[in-house]
């Protein structure tokens, strides 16, 4: 539905006008391999000194923990058991080597169930996957049994990335060096911070504890690019991730509907949401749609044959109105 709507805009369009790092953990910086080397240099994406260089020919950024993390992947908030499996599944076999979850979300087993679907029909290898989880507020005090919990039900022996689900000034800390202990025994590769949405309050998790934060999620969109926070990390090497990159469940059509997106979408013959993937990744925020459409899943996959002007880049930026669709 969301490519018919674009071609329908490309018409329209066309009868009207005639004529998208600085390593603080020693002890984790091998890098995995993730393919032949890319042929082109990697590119300061984002634009802010000493923030990740995103390389769009190999598809991945390299965290400051050393490891590769693919640059799309697929959300699973909001899906069942069976929606989250086979999402996985289906984003394994369209070529997403990113999956994320979370303990909140109540689909790690699912998530587990998928990504051994597609190991078990030879579409991807263990090493291949890059699963990342959430640890929720309520186990802050229990971290390290946390960890273990999330690694038995995704059934996986090593996770490649654990965040904090939300900042939790009582004890985020103490869940922050349970995650930390788990990267010195091998269980976790990278770890990270999500919901941090004031420079003082990331700091304040920063100074308490060793190992930087790999990665910083929050809500970031075209019309809340999370500028501010993405300046203020790339001092830690921390890269942005982007939830509700599309505006989530029940904004979609917001962004879609927008008049530069929509007409930008259809000069490329491109769907809207297919526009807005791009721009993230050409403005340096890892992105992680949600869908459990297969039919999306591919074609949220399918942006990488296209690339958005320096004019095409300057008009979605031009969309900045510090609006977040969610409250939490």
């Amino acid at each position: 539905m969301r490519k018919f709507r674009s071609l329908f805009l490309l018409l329209l369009i066309a009868l009207t006008f005639t004529g998208c790092a600085v390593n603080g953990n020693t002890s984790n910086t091998a890098v995995p391999d993730s393919g032949p080397a890319s042929t082109k240099e990697p590119r300061d994406n984002a634009g802010v000194e000493g923030y990740p260089s995103f390389d769009l020919a190999k598809k991945t950024v390299t965290l400051n923990s050393g490891y590769e993390m693919p640059v799309l992947g697929l959300g699973m908030f909001s899906l069942s058991d069976s929606q989250a499996e086979n999402s996985t599944y289906w984003a394994l076999k369209a070529g997403f080597r990113l999956i994320d979850t979370a303990r909140i979300y109540g689909n790690e087993e699912a998530v587990g169930r998928g990504l051994r679907r597609a190991i078990e029909e030879g579409i991807v290898k263990r090493g291949d996957v890059f699963i990342t989880t959430k640890m929720w507020t309520s186990d802050f005090d229990n971290g390290d049994a946390a960890v273990d919990a999330s690694l038995s039900r995704l059934g996986v022996e090593y996770i490649d990335l654990m965040i904090l689900h939300h900042s939790q000034p009582r004890n985020d800390v103490a869940a922050y060096q349970a995650m930390e202990r788990a990267v010195d025994a091998g269980k976790l590769r990278s770890i990270g911070l999500s919901n941090y949405y004031e420079p003082d309050d990331f700091d304040r998790l920063v100074n308490a504890t060793t190992i930087r934060p790999a990665l910083l999620q929050n809500e970031t969109h075209p019309y809340h690019q999370s500028g501010e926070m993405k300046e203020h990390i790339a001092k830690y090497g921390t890269v942005l991730e982007s939830w509700f990159p599309l505006g989530g469940r029940g904004n979609t059509q917001t962004l879609f509907n927008d008049p530069a997106i929509s007409a930008i979408a259809a000069s490329h013959g491109k769907s809207a949401a297919q526009v807005i993937i791009r721009w993230h990744l050409q403005a340096g925020n890892i992105c992680i749609p949600g869908s459990s459409n297969e039919q999306h899943i591919i074609e949220d996959y399918d942006v990488w044959d296209f690339e958005l002007s320096e004019d095409e880049m300057a008009r979605m930026t031009a969309l900045e109105k510090d609006e977040r669709f969610a409250d939490y």
